[in-house]
């Protein structure tokens, strides 16, 4: 094994083949070319989402319990005095009675993002204590719960 350094004389230059590269990037255009299908659209037509939250809740089934940062309550926006279950389960009992098909209404739990883990869970069980089964949570964020 010869490693030995050669000198290059100054007549011999490195020679760069441009021919292979041009042939690589002609094949890749072609495949392009060929692969890519082009359509023309003039409009396409979009439904989107819109959202209003100062409507009026018009779904009767849904009873909505909100978790202030404070530990304390409110059921479909009614606040309620005490922070025990006890206070809760009346609240939920009475909601029930005022929404159509009373057990089969969907509970939505919307706590405070700084709420304390306990007060979902005395929500949870006084909707146990209740009988609703269908429970959705929803969490605020810290600049929309102060509105």
């Amino acid at each position: 094994m010869n490693l030995r350094r050669h000198s290059r004389t100054a007549s011999e230059e490195p020679e760069i083949n441009l021919i292979a590269f041009i042939d690589v990037l002609l094949v890749i255009v072609i495949f392009l070319m060929l692969s890519t299908t082009y359509n023309k659209f003039t409009e396409m037509n979009l439904r989107l989402p819109t959202a209003d939250a100062e409507s009026p809740r018009d779904r009767p089934r849904e009873i909505l319990i909100t978790i202030n940062s404070d530990g304390g309550y409110s059921v479909n926006r009614a606040s309620l005095p005490g922070r025990n279950v006890q206070d809760l389960i009346a609240a939920l009992r009475q909601a029930m009675g005022n929404a159509a098909n009373g057990k089969d209404a969907v509970l939505i739990i919307s706590a405070d993002a700084n709420a304390r883990h306990q007060s979902v869970v005395s929500a949870m069980e006084a909707a146990r204590y209740v009988g609703l089964s269908q429970i959705t949570f929803a969490a605020q964020s810290p600049q929309s719960a102060g509105r």
